[in-house]
């Protein structure tokens, strides 16, 4: 007779649980089912054929049974059937595994659907293989990191964090690695003398200032150095634009090209691998940049076939003139811009605010925490994080932004904070259009530590 007329099985039971009080429930986890448990111990032999001698053996309506009747060689009898009733070695080879004698497939689930052994699936930046119905998954400290995501929301920081899609899959320590790219300051930098504005003393400094809005259409907004290292690059190009717009009096606009200096400020062949600001101020001094329309950002910045393609040279008067026309055939304008020797401006929060206000933004060289990647608006401020687990996060690493201007706003638990208002290279739909605010006066992050700027290097025949 076949058993499957004989009786209705009951509803369907989910992973871990049963709807029989004969069911063993270690016999079911969160992979599916155990084959290997204990089913006919549950209640024992029957003798004959017995249809109330069954358990619950998969959770989708499957029964199996304990009764003599599995003599006659029913693929429908418990794994643990002739081990326990007939204290017989289980499963021998000459028996068909459980699996594939009740048919049941081969394989792990997750999310409710089934992988076949040896599937490779990707969990943000782990991998998950299928080996012997279980999931073996590397553990790997991911970028963006969820928990932390809802540690900085759920608390009362002055900022609010967010998931980007453009950091999901990868490492930690890849996002040290490819969306920073800034080498720490040399001993020469540090030792730099210190400058400060010419404005008086008593000059009053307004509560908000933004350097666009002082010279509007002389400033230059964020790029997006992908995963490419070249913070490096990127802020002293655009603080160098800034300057040079506003040295001339907006008579030269252009946005200088970060991969102008990239790819032909090759000494130690950094490029995409971090690189010194000071050896990038050296370049404009020396050599110049083409504007950003000229010589614009690759697609592919990790291909090893791009070579540089602009070169300068004096004309004997202290003016550089390119000597190709511009990687982009498009733009016609190959004009090289220079800078004077970068200077540094005093860490004092006042001194800072003159410079910006007097004579333009400035390059800042700052330290970057895990939880900085995920800043989406408001006051940032690096949260630290005391328990075990958060140590394996706890890195740091050197990133160069651009100080556009300042203000004071209500912040952290409801307190009058001040701030700066910097340019990032993440893109746009990173952090408030690309820009971001962090606590001012304070040096967070070392935000304060080193601050650079230079002087447009305009001829006699520049000048307006």
């Amino acid at each position: 007779m076949n058993r499957s007329s004989a009786g209705k099985p009951p509803g369907k039971p989910g992973f871990g649980s049963c709807q029989s009080s004969t069911c063993n429930e270690s016999s079911f986890d969160s992979r599916g089912p155990i084959f290997k448990g204990q089913y006919c111990r549950s209640f024992g032999c029957c003798e004959d054929r017995d249809d109330d001698c069954v358990t619950h053996f998969y959770e989708a309506n499957a029964l199996c049974y304990c009764d003599n009747f599995c003599e006659r060689e029913n693929s429908d009898c418990c794994p643990d059937y002739k081990s326990f009733c007939h204290e017989e070695k289980e499963w021998p080879q000459s028996t068909k595994p459980p699996h594939k004698a009740y048919g049941i497939p081969e394989g792990c689930f997750r999310d409710g659907q089934l992988y076949e052994e040896g599937s490779v699936i990707k969990e943000n930046c782990n991998s998950c293989t299928c080996s012997g119905q279980q999931w073996k998954c590397s553990q790997l400290v991911c970028l963006v990191q969820p928990e932390l995501i809802e540690h900085v929301n759920k608390g009362d920081y002055g900022w609010t964090a967010q998931n980007y899609s453009q950091f999901w899959g990868m490492t930690l320590e890849e996002g040290f690695k490819y969306r920073l790219g800034t080498l720490p300051p040399s001993p020469m930098l540090l030792s730099m003398n210190e400058m400060t504005a010419s404005l008086p003393a008593t000059t009053d400094l307004p509560e908000f200032f933004i350097a666009s809005y002082k010279w509007p259409g002389w400033t230059h907004g964020p790029l997006d150095q992908k995963n490419c290292a070249a913070s490096w690059a990127f802020s002293t190009a655009s603080v160098a634009a800034d300057r040079i717009a506003i040295q001339s009096n907006g008579r030269y606009t252009a946005n200088l090209s970060p991969q102008n200096l990239i790819s032909c400020c090759a000494k130690n062949r950094h490029g995409c691998n971090s690189g010194s600001i000071d050896r990038a101020w050296w370049f404009l001094r020396k050599r110049g940049l083409v504007s950003h329309a000229c010589y614009p950002l690759f697609k592919d910045q990790n291909a090893t076939n791009y070579g540089c393609a602009m070169a300068s040279r004096s004309d004997g008067r202290g003016k550089r003139h390119a000597t190709k026309p511009c990687p982009n055939n498009i733009e016609k304008s190959n004009r090289i811009y220079q800078c004077s020797p970068p200077y540094r401006v005093s860490s004092n929060e006042t001194e800072i605010m003159k410079e910006i206000m007097q004579n333009g933004p400035v390059q800042a060289i700052m330290q970057v925490h895990e939880d900085f990647f995920h800043y989406k608006t408001g006051i940032y401020r690096h949260i630290t994080r005391t328990n075990e687990e958060s140590r394996k996060y706890q890195k740091l690493q050197t990133h160069a932004v651009k100080l556009t201007g300042w203000g004071t706003l209500k912040g952290a638990q409801g307190q009058k904070e001040k701030f700066w208002i910097a340019a990032n290279s993440w893109g746009i739909s990173w952090g408030e259009n690309g820009y971001f605010r962090i606590l001012r006066g304070v040096n967070e992050s070392d935000i304060e530590k080193l601050i650079i700027a230079a002087w447009g290097h305009l001829t006699s025949s520049d000048e307006p």
